[in-house]
């Protein structure tokens, strides 16, 4: 052992050596042990036409293809991960993995860093463990050992250099933002260790006082804190300015939009509503609140309960695969208090082991692409993007299905569904199950296949309840895949009206009904993929096609002639569809088992989600389940935490809302109650630079639990609790969603 000088610097080389960074690739090779498992990716690791140092990887990755580079040992106690980038604003997507487990963290967009790359020079990018963009969420502990540089869907080409993993990332203290809130709140969002008790307020040139401060943290994202400012006085329009170590932020408070709730003129809200597709836990179910989960998507067409496979079909290479047991999802699904909508196979065929794939390269040498993974799996179409033919032989993947195997599986469930819907959007299996399915399904058999499956799903589950037929998208709620010739054929009549019509009728003969719910599938058709400032307003103006009759849909829908519906150029889809029902199927539920924001990672997309769930609530629309599974930490899983997270509810009754000059564009507010005694209130400021403040009648006085995201504020579960004095003035912040819950006990926690 040693001791003396020589031993203290001993000791002090070694705890240098044990902090050192950890290369990954400096000049011309990667470093000792490392492992290129990248696919579909051309990658130069002496390229010289851009470089710091020697040399720099040139890549270039094909659609959804990475770069990914394997540790040769797992990777724990770095900081950071460091890498410098040039490229012409990539397309890219970095994420980290364990090959160990098949865990993996977040994949996070090369644009949620908020800094330009460009093509001409390298830009330094650091990705903090403990604040991973954009949601500042912990990368967390992990026998991480994989990192990928994905490209999206038109590829990417770019240069790295300098990667490694960092052991320290010094956060200096910082005001984010500070944000007037609720009645006479400010928000002000820190970063690092900062002194809040010397910000100063001062409204219209006079100084308000601070009465007191509480401090939030939140678990999913503790590199971040909010510090709640309680003003001795309440907000009100002018001038807002909040002065801290950071410089002064100033906010110009509107006049307030006038408006009244209604408790007495509620009517109760279905809990079905607040569902999504293939929950990822227990805990998740429990933080989000998620009410009705979701097994379904194009795989489950394919799905043997007997043997535990499946097959995606067009969604991936026609290949079959493992997948998890219906009945032990059903188990844990409903032990974590969510009720189950589960899709039963309703085809002629289902995956008949785990390996399978419908086209060989050795049959089918031309095909428009081949499996990364799995390069003999081809995707079934021609370089050209026709269907290939002939078809495959269905036994080469699948093995023979009806309905009295569909009996003996759902009879023998120990777990059961609270409902079956039969099958996904087998209205289209002639593109999506093109191997099992090749034909256009016409009207009368896809009616034909939801009788058959009705009546022996009731007859195994004595009591579920059966949806269909869940079509995919609007033009198919009123057209088959044959095309014109079948509408004529029965009587020029869209499909939807028509099957409801046949439902009833068949219901009729047999003395008992069949179906339960008519379910669809509903996406907003405007184009928003460029996610500019234009594609975010009109993101947020689509939740008009779900209700409002003047809306115009901005998209095909507006201008689409398959129909013969009224005014279809106005989608207004839960009223029209409960039309629909009453007319010609009094007493049939209607659901949305799939759905989508059009964009989860966006704050648009978590607004777009807030809406929505509101709506769905207000229209009596009776459940819906998003397509597919919201990032617990995302914009879109806050909307689901905000309305009913970890215990807390917003109201088993829609309470009645008016606004006045309501612009929908721009605003979307709530009203939930319970008895008539306790008020929720959720309020969605659509506006990406004006906050909106109203004066609402009807509001109580009192203590309110308060929970909100986006604005300055950021993506974060941001919750304290707030007195309001007066409902005169509530001010909700640009791009933000609130929530207010009148109090009677303690707040949930």
């Amino acid at each position: 052992m040693l001791s003396g000088p020589r031993g203290l610097l001993f000791a002090s080389l070694a705890l240098t050596l044990v902090k050192a960074d950890l290369d990954v690739y400096t000049d011309d090779a990667l470093a000792s042990g490392w492992q290129d498992w990248s696919w579909s990716t051309v990658a130069s690791y002496s390229a010289t036409d851009l470089k710091l140092g020697l040399s720099s990887i040139s890549v270039k990755s094909e659609q959804y293809a990475a770069l990914s580079l394997k540790s040769p040992s797992v990777l724990q106690g770095f900081a950071g991960l460091s890498f410098d980038i040039a490229g012409d604003q990539p397309d890219i997507s970095l994420s980290i993995s364990s090959t160990t487990d098949n865990t993996q963290s977040p994949s996070i967009p090369l644009s949620a860093f908020g800094t330009k790359i460009t093509a001409d020079k390298f830009t330094t990018l650091l990705l903090d463990f403990n604040n991973l963009p954009p949601t500042g969420a912990v990368l967390g502990n992990g026998t991480w050992d994989r990192i990928a540089w994905q490209a999206g869907f038109n590829g990417a080409t770019y240069h790295l250099d300098n990667i490694k993993f960092v052991t320290s990332i010094t956060v200096t203290p910082n005001v984010l933002s500070a944000e007037p809130l609720a009645a006479n709140l400010v928000a002000v969002t820190t970063q690092g260790a900062v002194d809040t008790s010397k910000f100063q307020v001062t409204l219209n040139g006079k100084a308000v006082t601070v009465s007191s401060r509480s401090t939030f943290v939140p678990i999913d994202t503790p590199s971040r804190s909010i510090t709640y400012l309680n003003l001795a006085s309440p907000l009100a329009p002018g001038t807002l300015k909040i002065t801290t170590v950071n410089g002064t932020f100033t906010h110009v408070l509107p006049s307030s939009q006038s408006g009244s709730i209604n408790q007495a003129s509620s009517y109760p809200i279905n809990p079905r509503i607040y569902g999504v597709n293939f929950p990822t836990s227990a805990s998740y179910i429990q933080h989000l609140g998620v009410t009705f989960s979701r097994w379904g998507g194009n795989a489950v067409t394919a799905y043997n309960p007997f043997g535990g496979f499946t097959n995606a079909g067009a969604d991936w290479y026609f290949e079959n695969r493992a997948n998890e047991n219906a009945d032990d999802w059903l188990a844990w699904v409903k032990g974590a208090g969510s009720e189950s909508f589960l899709t039963i196979p309703a085809l002629d065929w289902v995956a008949k082991d785990a390996s399978s794939y419908s086209y060989p390269k050795t049959i089918y040498p031309l095909q428009s692409a081949f499996d990364p993974y799995n390069p003999d799996a081809g995707s079934g179409y021609f370089p050209n993007g026709t269907t290939l033919s002939p078809p495959p032989d269905q036994k080469n993947a699948y093995t023979p299905w009806n309905s009295t195997l569909a009996k003996k599986w759902l009879s023998g469930l120990k777990n059961k569904p609270t409902v079956v819907t039969v099958d996904n959007e087998i209205e289209i299996a002639s593109s999506t199950h093109q191997d099992m399915h090749p034909a256009p399904v016409s009207y009368d058999e896809e009616l034909s296949r939801v009788l058959e499956y009705a009546a022996a799903a009731k007859s195994a589950i004595p009591g579920v309840e059966v949806a269909a037929p869940s079509s995919c998208s609007w033009w198919f709620y009123w057209r088959s895949a044959v095309g014109d010739s079948d509408t004529i054929s029965h009587n020029k009549t869209d499909f939807v009206p028509w099957f409801l019509a046949e439902m009833k009728k068949r219901d009729t003969g047999a003395g008992k009904r069949l179906l339960d719910i008519l379910d669809l599938h509903y996406y907003y058709q405007a184009d928003t993929s460029a996610n500019d400032a234009a594609a975010k307003a009109l993101r947020l103006r689509a939740t008009r096609s779900l209700w409002d009759p003047t809306y115009v849909d901005e998209s095909w829908i507006a201008t689409s002639t398959g129909n013969s519906q009224p005014n279809s150029s106005k989608v207004q889809l839960i009223p029209r569809i409960q039309s629909l029902i009453a007319q010609l199927y009094p007493g049939t539920k209607f659901t949305l088992s799939e759905w989508s924001s059009t964009n989860d990672g966006d704050i648009t997309g978590g607004l777009v989600t807030v809406d929505s769930l509101g709506i769905f609530g207000k229209y009596k629309l009776d459940g819906a389940t998003y397509w597919a599974t919201p990032d617990e930490k995302g914009p879109v899983g806050l909307a689901y935490w905000l309305y009913r997270g970890y215990g807390t509810r917003f109201g088993s009754s829609s309470a009645q809302v008016t606004i006045n000059s309501f612009n929908p564009d721009k605003l979307g507010v709530y009203a939930g109650t319970e008895a008539g005694k306790n008020l929720t209130l959720v309020v969605v400021n659509k506006d990406p630079s004006s906050p909106v403040a109203l004066n609402l009648s009807g509001v109580p006085t009192g203590t309110y639990f308060l929970r909100h995201f986006g604005g300055q504020a950021g993506v974060a579960k941001w919750q304290t609790t707030t007195t309001i004095t007066s409902s005169s003035y509530i001010v909700v912040p640009p791009y933000t969603a609130i929530f207010l819950q009148q109090q009677s006990s303690s707040p949930p926690v």
